[in-house]
């Protein structure tokens, strides 16, 4: 019987296949917003999967972390970099068991992260903001309850899913710049496509 987790062995079949599931272009939310960060700025970019969003932001010259706890998906990020002719730092770690560094990042990206249940969600959250730097910015988007009736991505637990209440009180500590819920016509690969409930979050660590 194989050691490795059933979720994990989900994400390898799924990443195994030869299309990128999510596709190779960047996530449009996050497309629209980088301008607010700088070339050279250290981003960690949490569960990149294939890489999209990591290899965009090492393409506006940024220091990138991809992290996810799938090796065929890190494999694939690092054959998107090596083609867009950029550098992309991977890291294989599953964010239940990683040792978060504190204060070391200008950004935080979490496109899609709803793997996590809600016992782990508040751990997942703090430790998002702890990684930033003072001033840093946390992006973040996901589905909200109303996508489990479009049924165009996105896990089927209702309780994995996000609603503006259940955000500002998690980043409540935070300055949020904008928090935005919306409906959205996805088209990222097979994995997300088509009519969607979704919600945006730029939070800013405090100064002091």
């Amino acid at each position: 019987m194989s050691d490795i987790p059933p979720d994990l062995q989900r994400w390898n079949t799924r990443f195994s296949a030869e299309d990128y599931v999510f596709g190779t272009a960047p996530n449009a939310f996050l497309a629209r917003e980088a301008w607010r960060l700088q070339p050279g700025a250290k981003v960690l970019a949490l569960a990149d999967g294939e890489g999209r969003n990591g290899v965009f932001l090492a393409e506006r010259g940024m220091d990138v972390l991809s992290l996810d706890f799938s090796p065929p998906a890190q494999e694939k990020a690092r054959k998107l970099a090596a083609s867009r002719g950029v550098t992309l730092r991977t890291e294989t770690a599953d964010l239940r068991h990683w040792v978060w560094p504190r204060c070391a990042f200008d950004a935080v990206v979490a496109i899609f992260i709803q793997f996590a249940p809600p016992d782990f969600r508040p751990r997942l959250f703090a430790a998002m903001m702890a990684a930033l730097k003072p001033g840093g910015l946390l992006f973040l988007e996901g589905y909200r309850t109303e996508q489990l009736a479009y049924g165009t991505g996105g896990p089927s637990q209702i309780d994995h899913l996000y609603t503006e209440a259940l955000l500002r009180e998690a980043f409540a500590g935070a300055e949020i710049i904008l928090l935005d819920a919306h409906d959205a016509l996805l088209a990222e690969g097979s994995g997300h496509r088509g009519h969607s409930a979704v919600i945006d979050l730029i939070a800013r660590r405090p100064s002091a």
